[in-house]
């Protein structure tokens, strides 16, 4: 089965990597580079690491006539930062590998249609 795992970036985990040394910022990239080794079998694309929230553009598809604007639609505390395609035998798989997740606080995981 197919999950797309959404990486999730909060304000304080933001913070926390600001007030990393380069050293512990080149110990976190490793963890996180680790863990891509680690599952590189499951991993069927290795998707992306997402520019900030600020250079996002939306389209609103709810009214008469679409609506562009720049930023993310909704004010909020958490953004998409990156995502990964996963291919597992299941959820429980797919959440023993999120279980391991080295980064960010905050992961989605969500199946893909068929």
């Amino acid at each position: 089965m197919k999950y797309v795992l959404m990486f999730v970036d909060t304000e304080e985990f933001a913070k926390e990597l600001e007030a990393m040394s380069p050293a512990e910022l080149e110990q976190a990239y490793q963890r996180v580079n680790q863990w891509f080794v680690d599952h590189a079998s499951k991993i069927t694309n290795r998707g992306a690491k997402l520019q900030g929230a600020e250079t996002a553009t939306t389209v609103r598809l709810d009214g008469g006539e679409p609506v562009t604007t720049d930023g993310p639609y909704i004010e909020g505390k958490e953004v998409v930062s990156g995502f990964v395609v996963i291919d597992v035998a299941d959820l429980d798989e797919a959440l023993r590998m999120v279980k391991t997740w080295p980064a960010c606080p905050v992961v989605e995981i969500r199946p893909v249609e068929s």
